[in-house]
């Protein structure tokens, strides 16, 4: 049963659209850092690993949209240059004086992108 279930895992992440990847990629960084916001006192030294993480899926998602040849409208493009520059500069605050609380947007944005990529309002 484990062997089927784990070649079902396999087969399912590689059929997965990029925009599909996307999402997932979104969500396991909102996850890693709703983990540490629950647990506060207990996972604050993983803190900086898991704004690295969420930095560098934001790099790739913010350079990718907006790239002169990539097929999204130009306020589109706009958008996510700006909201890559707010995760950048919230990332950068939680880092250099870590709350939990300066987690909230960064979470809440990466699951709404999320959202949106999989076509959930």
């Amino acid at each position: 049963m484990s062997y089927a279930a784990n070649a079902y895992a396999r087969t399912a992440q590689v059929a997965l659209t990029p925009r599909e990847a996307e999402a997932a990629v979104l969500i396991k960084a909102a996850a890693r850092l709703q983990a540490i916001q629950d647990n506060w006192d207990d996972q604050q030294m993983t803190l900086n690993d898991a704004l690295g993480f969420n930095r560098k899926v934001w790099t790739l998602l913010s350079s990718a949209a907006t790239e002169p040849d990539a097929p999204l409208p130009d306020e589109l493009k706009t958008a996510m240059a700006r909201l890559g520059a707010f995760v950048f500069t919230r990332t950068l605050d939680a880092m250099i004086d870590p709350t939990a609380d300066k987690l909230t947007a960064l979470i809440r944005i990466n699951r709404e992108l999320a959202n949106g990529l999989r076509g959930n309002p």
